[in-house]
């Protein structure tokens, strides 16, 4: 079902394909697709590896920034092996227990998915694991430098000296690395690791930071622009100075030139209403100029495509441009690029291009997106552009005050992506009021028993707390259960509402459930489908309208049980935001419908969090109990999980 490489794939796949070393930053830079297909292409050819040791070890080793990565491109090695000769990928995701690493296998393995940390455990007891590798590839490059530079660089360290020796001269030995932003590691990757690299950027923004662009934030109010801007072009330099000067209209760029022009500067000027062709601008732009000369053009963004130019020197953002504008305006330099392979060796002189934002007061609107690309470009930034951008982030955030507090945030104490996470950063005194939680509890935080029913990740679950003299949801539930063996009782509903509440038969029990939404309903179907929240275990699911039943009104009277509890003080290692299914896995086997014993140590809305939450084991005949485990310990156990002081403090700055 592939219909074909797309554009950035185009230029990616010979290049791959032929093994030479590749660098390619592109807006689809995570997409593993980039690579894929012509690694599989160049190791059907084995007769290129027939000169390499006979042992066990990877041809081919894929580098990802985290275990969900990894899965993901396993998966699809997985599937497009079946295109290719045997390859038995292997994905190797580990712990900090040492036995794990121990114990791997790699015979018969010629490509290997895994991510620094992980690889690095497996070096330490396997370390011919590099005899036999031809292909490094580093997967969304950007994130792998930020998060795990010492590591990355580690890992080519071991590569470089692997390949180096005499036997290795003549066989393939390829680094590809891809991602999404240019990142200012990727320049030593290409010095010290890389033999006259392909670099394939596609996204405009990003090669002008790898062409070393000097960005110029000049603040000013909205009616000083046009001075402002007469001051930059006053010229001092001796070179040929080539200036495109963007406007967002007609009217902007007209204004423009006639003040160049009332001010004795010569300046082209085309919009799609200027009665000047662009075959004429084009040949005023490119006649040969001599050294010392000013060429001006003032022109609007939708003629940027029809000029096609590249060779200006500097770019004048009189209007403030919209991040993917902004690229775009940057293009126009791209000829005075300062390239990185061409001057590794000698520091050439080349004339170094210069982009100029006029900031004002009516700069609001896209500020914040070339805020973030400016500290990307590592770049000088005027206060006045944080102070215009802190206002935005502000109103970002007031605008999700109705939204949920954020998963990350309560389940980790941090959020490393709440400039785009939808969820809510800070405190709704509304929503965060305790609910489901008894006042005794809220009033006075203390040992609990609880019961965790739903198991949302390995320190995220929802259940309920248990009243052990008198539990009032013990009772309420036989009395439902008692209820409904009469058949008569078995009223399926006829017009369902939303967050109406009703009863539902799950297998012998039944559970009080409330619904959250109904599903658009198709004319012909007399049946429907809803999602409904189990309001006394936490979980969601989708069920036919019909399964739904009456539920009494003396049964609605008890308010929902449901609480979300989250484990303290533990967090995944190798700064991984997401828990390894494998952890998940094993605590929900250990802890589903058991009793046990915590000690509430905080409380926002229906969420309660927990420090200790152990299991207790009553012995009846010794008259004693036992602490059987502590969740957070049993988490450590397995070697995935690592310690986080700072949790509760985060949450109690909030």
């Amino acid at each position: 079902k592939f219909l074909g490489p797309n554009f950035t794939e185009s230029y990616c796949w010979p290049p791959v394909a032929r093994g030479c070393d590749v660098v390619a930053i592109s807006y689809q830079g995570n997409d593993p697709f980039l690579y894929i297909p012509p690694v599989l292409t160049f190791l059907q050819s084995g007769s290129c590896y027939k000169a390499l040791p006979n042992r066990n070890g990877p041809l081919a080793l894929i580098l990802c920034p985290g275990w969900k990565k990894a899965q993901l491109v396993f998966e699809l090695l997985k599937t497009y092996k079946r295109c290719s000769r045997q390859l038995h990928p292997m994905l190797i995701i580990l712990g900090q227990n040492k036995e794990e690493a121990r114990s791997v296998k790699i015979q018969g393995c010629e490509v290997i998915v895994t991510t620094p940390y992980s690889l690095l455990r497996l070096l330490e007891h396997h370390s011919l694991l590099f005899c036999r590798l031809c292909h490094l590839v580093l997967d969304e490059i950007e994130v792998l430098f930020s998060d795990a530079t010492e590591q990355v660089f580690t890992v080519l360290d071991y590569y470089k000296k692997a390949i180096i020796t005499e036997e290795r001269e003549y066989i393939p030995h390829q680094i590809i690395a891809v991602g999404t932003r240019w990142n200012k590691h990727i320049a030593l990757l290409i010095k010290e690791f890389m033999n006259d690299p392909y670099i394939v950027i596609t996204a405009m923004e990003e090669a002008s930071i790898y062409g070393n662009v000097q960005q110029v934030v000049q603040p000013c109010t909205n009616h000083e622009r046009t001075a402002v801007l007469l001051k930059i072009l006053d010229f001092t330099h001796n070179n040929l100075q080539k200036v495109l000067v963007f406007t967002n209209s007609v009217n902007e760029a007209e204004m423009v030139h006639e003040a160049l022009k009332n001010n004795s500067i010569f300046s082209l000027k085309i919009h799609k209403e200027s009665e000047f062709n662009f075959k004429y601008i084009l040949e005023e732009w490119t006649k040969k100029y001599s050294s010392g000369s000013h060429v001006v053009l003032v022109l609007t963004d939708d003629c940027m495509q029809s000029l096609g130019i590249t060779d200006a020197t500097c770019v004048i953002h009189f209007s403030f441009p919209s991040p993917r504008i902004f690229g775009q305006r940057l293009y126009s330099m791209s000829d005075n690029f300062h390239n990185v392979i061409k001057d590794s060796s000698v520091d050439q002189e080349y004339t170094q291009a210069r982009s100029v934002i006029l900031l004002t007061e009516n700069s609001t609107c896209h500020a914040l997106g070339i805020l973030r690309y400016l500290q990307h470009a590592e770049a000088e930034i005027p206060p006045q552009l944080h102070d215009i951008t802190a206002k935005t982030l502000e109103a970002e955030e007031d605008k999700k005050f109705s939204r949920p507090l954020c998963a990350y945030l309560k389940t980790l104490g941090i959020c490393k992506t709440r400039t785009v996470c939808p969820d809510r950063h800070q405190i709704n005194l509304q929503i965060d009021v305790p609910q489901n939680i008894p006042d005794k509890i809220t009033l006075m935080p203390g040992c609990v028993t609880i019961l965790p029913l739903h198991i949302v990740s390995a320190t995220n679950y929802f259940g309920r707390i248990v009243d052990k003299q008198k539990d009032q949801y013990t009772i309420l539930a036989e009395e439902i259960n008692e209820y409904f063996k009469k058949p008569s009782n078995k009223v399926s509903v006829k017009n369902v509402e939303k967050l109406a509440f009703y009863g539902l038969c799950e297998k012998t029990l039944f559970h009080r459930v409330q619904v959250v939404e109904i599903s658009p309903r198709e004319e012909e179907n007399l049946f429907f489908n809803v999602k409904i929240k189990y309001i006394d275990e936490g979980r969601t699911s989708r069920v036919q309208s019909y399964q739904l039943l009456h539920l009494p009104a003396r049964f609605q009277c008890l308010p929902p049980q449901a609480v979300e509890f989250v484990v303290c003080r533990v967090k995944p290692i190798d700064n991984e935001m997401e828990w390894n299914p494998k952890v998940t896995h094993y605590i929900h086997h250990k802890i589903k419908g058991k009793l046990h014993e915590a000690k509430i140590v905080h409380t926002l809305g229906n969420t309660a969090w927990v420090d200790p939450m152990v299991r207790v084991t009553r012995l009846s005949d010794l008259k004693m109990s036992v602490n059987e485990y502590n969740v957070r310990s049993e988490i450590l156990s397995t070697g995935l999980g690592t310690d986080n002081p700072e949790h509760i403090t985060q949450l109690q700055k909030l």
